[in-house]
């Protein structure tokens, strides 16, 4: 059960985005996950959200978003999701 573990934390830290879209410190994410549903698999993706900060000299990531932020914050959905409608089409 540890070995599974250890497997998991492993392929979690090797992972990356498929595409990423930034737009000063907005960033989307977009992650291709494979669903096997019976004899078949597909791809499903999913997107993450984050902003970048510095907070001294790191740079730090946030899931929070000021009023600012929000329509940086659409545009990156928006290429996120047209990039994802062009990998299904």
């Amino acid at each position: 059960m540890a070995q599974a573990a250890t497997d998991r934390s492993a392929e979690k830290v090797s992972r990356r985005p498929v595409h990423t879209v930034r737009y000063g410190h907005v960033k989307a994410a977009i992650w291709r996950n494979v669903v096997d549903i019976g004899n078949n698999s597909r791809p499903m993706y999913n997107v993450t959200f984050s902003r970048s900060y510095k907070d001294g000299d790191v740079w730090k990531d946030s899931a929070s978003f000021c009023p600012d932020d929000l329509l940086v914050l659409a545009k990156a959905a928006d290429d996120a999701h047209s990039y994802i409608h062009g990998l299904r089409h």
